[in-house]
Parts: C-alpha cells; structure tokens; sequence
C-alpha cells in the first residue's frame, strides 16, 4: 500500500513560484492516478490537479489552469506541482492522494473529487499573503 508525503509549501509572495513534492513509498507511485487537492480554513477540500497512470495525461481545475502544473517523475517515484503566479486565494493546505482508478478523459472530473482517492498524505501548508 503506498503511503504519501508532502513537501514543499512555505510563504511565498503574490506572483510568485513554488514547487510542492508528493513522495510515494511502500508501492510505486506510477501504478496510481494522483491528485492535488487543498483545503483552507472552513472551506471544503478542493480537487485541483490529476496525473493519469497511464500515460501522465493532466487536468485542472478552472481555478489554477495556465498556473498550476502537476507532473510525475517515475524514476523518483514522486509527483509535484508547479505554483506559478500565485495569489492569496491560493492559501491553504495542500495534500496529494492517491487511486487505483483509471483516470480517462471521459472521467476526469470525477478524479478532483475526494472519495475518488484512499491514499492521503497529511498535507503542506502554503500561504500567499494579500
């Protein structure tokens, strides 16, 4: 079963850059559909990015599509993603997530939702102060 952990948030100025990591061990991570998602203060867990198994096809969420970019390198067994130009809406807690699901370009919206996923990792903060 493969355990998840996140890396990479911090404080980063509006219109800045950050490049958050998702480690996978216990499985390799290239056999899972992973997703980003991220949660602020009383708000509901927002699904934000996926990678396919297969073939690495990407999809994002309207929210961060043209700034956001999830990528998988296999041979390191991790997954990360690009933060370009972000703004302080884009504060919150972000976590990776693993799922056996075949991610399609028919289902894709399914896979940034959260019950797509069993595997989470415990999450890094990111804040982008206004």
């Amino acid at each position: 079963e493969v355990q998840l952990v996140e890396s990479g948030g911090g404080l980063v100025q509006a219109g800045g850059s950050l490049r958050l990591s998702c480690s996978a061990s216990g499985s390799r991570i290239a056999d899972y559909a992973i997703g980003w998602f991220r949660q602020a203060p009383g708000k509901e867990r927002e699904g934000i990015a996926c990678i396919s198994s297969s073939d690495d096809s990407t999809y994002y969420a309207d929210s961060v599509k043209g700034r956001f970019t999830i990528s998988r390198d296999r041979a390191k067994n991790m997954v990360y993603l690009r933060m370009n130009n972000v703004k302080p809406e884009d504060t919150a807690v972000y976590l990776c997530a693993a799922s056996r699901g075949e991610l399609l370009d028919g289902n894709w919206r399914q896979f940034l939702t959260p019950h797509e996923y069993d595997h989470w990792g415990q999450g890094t903060q990111v804040t982008v102060p206004s």
